[in-house]
């Protein structure tokens, strides 16, 4: 007679915790486009789309249908086979992303083993709702996440036209610039945690406070390279109208442009995922330490665990929507100014503080030193290198702003600006 060990147990559950998960996150995918529509137009007082299903439920559908109807158009002097792949190699890092996040903690299905005659006799059966159960979790994170640029920087590439090719060349320099802080402050993250394994960092936050919490400039940096690594708005530069048309995926049409349309939102809802686990604790209800939910128990602590998870990833991509219709779009230079002069440094200066907190054994003191860091940034600041103010004032004739008293105001031109 089959009798089944733990090990074989984990992987057979890790394997339909992968497909079950695949599935939901497709279908929030199709939802979060909904639900970003829906938020646009309750923040501009429009109704948005209800007209498909009871209260516009149903319009998902109708947009993947639209999209599967659509002319798959292919541009002459293409590079056939990367224009083809390109949407699938950005769309594929968000899709196996996801596997290393614990969703829930340790569940004890000995009783279901028990009811289906395979459990080996005095065994304990617990599984963990985890795609793949790895130590290496973290690093997994990062070597997962950088394959994305090439997606896009392939997609603007193979496309034959420049305004494309200029808007892969900007999604790269973006993405691999943000990626720099982002590892940085996920380096923080590790050295409190002392450990890369998913788990271990989970169980050190339910044990103590939640790392937002405790380093608040870390979770700000992070978040914020989160949107930069998804093309979100504010920095959605690669895909500029007013300059680039569509930027990368100009070109492309049907269900190829629907794939880079979903790996958006795939990224978005992924990384959401990370920065529940690295930053609000899992499934952990206390930030603060104490009473929380236990790491181990039954099928229906799982189902809450899952739950609060669930929760907090809704509320962070509710709030990255928020956030593109809040700030207007930056610059190319102030967006690579804000990653090699703001974040990288910050993140360096974080990083150098949290060593130095471990060091002397403050490791529960690491909000002092956050605060600490956000002091030594506003006193350093005034006096680090400035560049001049691009959108200085001109003093013209007849200005109500910058008034000047005769001559034509040209000559103003080539004076500092009035402050």
């Amino acid at each position: 007679m089959f009798t089944a060990t733990p090990d074989q147990v984990q992987l057979v559950f890790s394997i339909i915790v992968i497909a079950v998960m695949l599935h939901v996150f497709l279908v929030a995918c199709a939802y979060s486009i909904m639900l970003e529509r829906k938020l646009s137009a309750w923040m501009q007082d429009r109704v948005g789309p209800n007209r498909v299903g009871p209260k516009g439920l149903f319009q998902p559908l109708a947009d993947g249908l639209k999209f599967l109807l659509k002319e798959d158009y292919t541009p002459l002097g293409v590079d056939k086979a990367l224009f083809t792949m390109a949407p699938g190699l950005i769309m594929l890092p968000a899709m196996i992303g996801f596997a290393v996040v614990p969703f829930a903690g340790l569940i004890d299905i000995t009783g279901l083993i028990n009811l289906l005659g395979i459990a080996q006799a005095n065994t304990v059966y617990q599984v963990s709702a985890v795609g793949a159960d790895i130590n290496i979790g973290v690093v997994y994170l990062i070597a997962v996440a950088s394959l994305g640029v090439f997606g896009v920087t392939l997609g603007g590439w193979a496309s034959n036209n420049k305004w494309s090719f200029l808007g892969g060349l900007r999604a790269g320099a973006q993405m691999i610039s943000y990626e720099i802080p982002m590892g940085l402050s996920l380096l923080a993250i590790i050295l409190v945690s002392g450990s890369i394994s998913p788990m271990v960092i989970i169980g050190g936050q339910i044990d103590g406070a939640w790392n937002l919490m405790q380093l608040p400039v870390a979770a700000v940096i992070f978040y914020t390279c989160m949107l930069a690594e998804s093309n979100r708005a504010p920095f959605d530069l690669a895909e500029c109208e007013s300059e680039l048309v569509g930027g990368y995926h100009t070109e492309y049409s049907s269900m190829r442009f629907a794939l880079f349309f979903l790996a958006e939102y795939f990224h978005m809802i992924t990384g959401a995922a990370f920065f529940t686990m690295l930053f609000l604790g899992g499934w952990s209800l206390n930030p603060f330490g104490g009473w929380d939910l236990p790491v181990e128990g039954a099928w229906w602590m799982g189902l809450i665990q899952f739950g609060v998870v669930a929760f907090k990833m809704f509320l962070l991509v509710a709030f990255a929507m928020a956030i593109r219709w809040t700030l207007p779009r930056f610059r190319f230079d102030q967006l690579m100014r804000l990653a090699w002069e703001g974040m990288i440094p910050v993140s360096l200066l974080v990083m150098l503080m949290v060593s130095f907190f471990l060091f002397m054994g403050w490791n529960d003191y690491m909000w002092a030193g956050s605060l600490g860091c956000l002091v030594v940034i506003y006193v350093v600041l005034p006096f680090m290198p400035q560049q001049a103010d691009p959108n200085h004032r001109i003093r013209l004739i007849g200005s109500r702003f910058s008034p000047v008293e005769g001559g034509s105001g040209l000559e103003q031109l080539s004076k500092p600006p009035v402050s």
